[in-house]
């Protein structure tokens, strides 16, 4: 099963070469932010069961990509990664909010 710091690794390779990666997980309200950035947080898991064993569980992670320029490819980079899915898109306080779905 793959950690959250993997997560953060892939989340941080992301950004490009020279740009520093504002990565953050469960960020606590007193940080002052970067952007653009990557937030993400546990969300939920997914689990089944055969024989009353379980034999798949896989974390589910919401990941939030905020960045000033509403052109930034980003989000695009984001919504590639494998078992990830766009959930939706909402502007906030001169900020671009593009929030994800991803099992990791």
């Amino acid at each position: 099963m793959a950690s959250r710091l993997q997560l953060q690794s892939l989340l941080e390779a992301l950004f490009e070469e020279g740009e520093e990666a504002h990565v953050y997980f469960q960020p606590p309200s007193n940080i002052t932010m970067q952007y653009p950035c990557i937030i993400y947080r546990r969300d939920n898991s997914f689990t089944e069961f055969a024989g009353n064993t379980k034999y798949l569980h896989t974390k589910r992670y919401q990941v939030s990509v905020i960045d000033r320029n509403p052109d930034t490819e980003l989000p695009d980079k984001v919504e590639e990664l494998p078992l990830c899915s766009f959930d939706r898109y909402f502007p906030a306080e001169n900020l671009n909010h593009y929030v994800f779905t991803l099992f990791f």
